[in-house]
């Protein structure tokens, strides 16, 4: 297979010496306590799932990855994907699906999911009310809205025996109208229904601090995204404002996000059941770039 390259992003400019040095700090042991299995979103090889589908599963079981999310089927059945993920000696415990399709689909995706013996339903973007769809931004009603949803959807998950979750972007963390729509969405969305899956990258992005959140919202936590960047210079992370310019991704370990101190606090909080590798870009052939990660990993308790 033909190895995906990081083009779009190849030419971003590194965020300087301050970025090398967080990048070359050792991996502290304590955040070994997490001891899950090497997990990966299986977004990371979606140029390579249409084109082989089983055998890229086997190429990253023998990178010793262990669970996998999906984000697409690629036209395969249920019968179909459970086999290929079996034959790779891999486990698949959940699915992303953005809020429009949930909303078109949500019955359809349940049993889909049933079939597949999932535990978790994931919303991956949320969606926008009807009277704001054609807006580019996110109001305060949309995220009212959404959480509403998101409990709807969380109790018909439940009855039909798997779990209902939410996966952050980066506009979770953009203040609207005084208020922080991730705070909100903690607020009003019921611990019974919806869970999160915090994405660290994208919280880091968006200018919050996953430490801070897993500190404070540890029992509704209860899996994690693991991706690294360069970050713009003059980024403030933790600042409470987004990067104005989009971050370079890397394989971990070779940008700027301490996975070390984020493990412990999930470990700390003691509710994380799942971790997921997600790299959305490749800065060296793909399997090498996969690798990179999943030794990353290993070094921080990932078995």
């Amino acid at each position: 297979m033909e190895p995906i390259v990081n083009r779009s992003r190849r030419d971003f400019v590194k965020a300087g010496a301050a970025a090398v040095t967080i990048a070359s700090l050792p991996i502290r042991s304590q955040a070994a306590t997490l001891n899950l299995p090497l997990g990966i979103q299986l977004y990371s090889v979606r140029e390579l799932l249409p084109k082989d589908y089983p055998g890229t599963l086997k190429e990253l079981s023998s990178l010793g990855y262990k669970q996998v999310e999906a984000a697409g089927y690629f036209n395969h059945s249920a019968a179909e994907v459970k086999q290929a993920v079996a034959d790779a000696g891999l486990k698949l415990v959940s699915a992303h699906h953005s809020s429009v399709d949930l909303h078109k689909s949500l019955d359809q995706i349940i049993a889909f999911s049933h079939d597949l013996g999932l535990d978790y339903i994931i919303c991956s973007y949320p969606g926008k009310t009807p009277a704001n769809e054609h807006n580019k931004g996110f109001n305060m009603e949309d995220w009212k809205w959404n959480a509403d949803e998101f409990n709807k959807m969380g109790e018909k998950v439940a009855a039909a025996g798997m779990k209902f979750g939410y996966h952050n972007h980066t506009v979770e963390f953009t203040q609207t109208e005084g208020v922080l729509p991730f705070v909100e969405l903690m607020r009003l969305t019921d611990p019974a229904k919806v869970n999160v899956e915090m994405d660290c990258g994208w919280v880091i992005v968006g200018g919050g601090d996953p430490v801070e959140l897993l500190h404070k919202y540890g029992d509704r936590i209860s899996m994690l995204h693991v991706k690294d960047f360069i970050l713009p210079a003059g980024f403030v992370r933790g600042g409470g404002k987004p990067a104005a310019e989009e971050p370079k991704v890397e394989e971990l370990g070779r940008g700027v996000v301490d996975y070390a101190q984020i493990l412990a606090a999930a470990a700390a909080a003691g509710h994380i059941q799942h971790c997921f590798v997600e790299q959305e870009a490749f800065n060296v052939p793909w399997n090498e770039s996969l690798k990179i990660d999943a030794d990353y990993m290993r070094k921080l308790g990932a078995s």
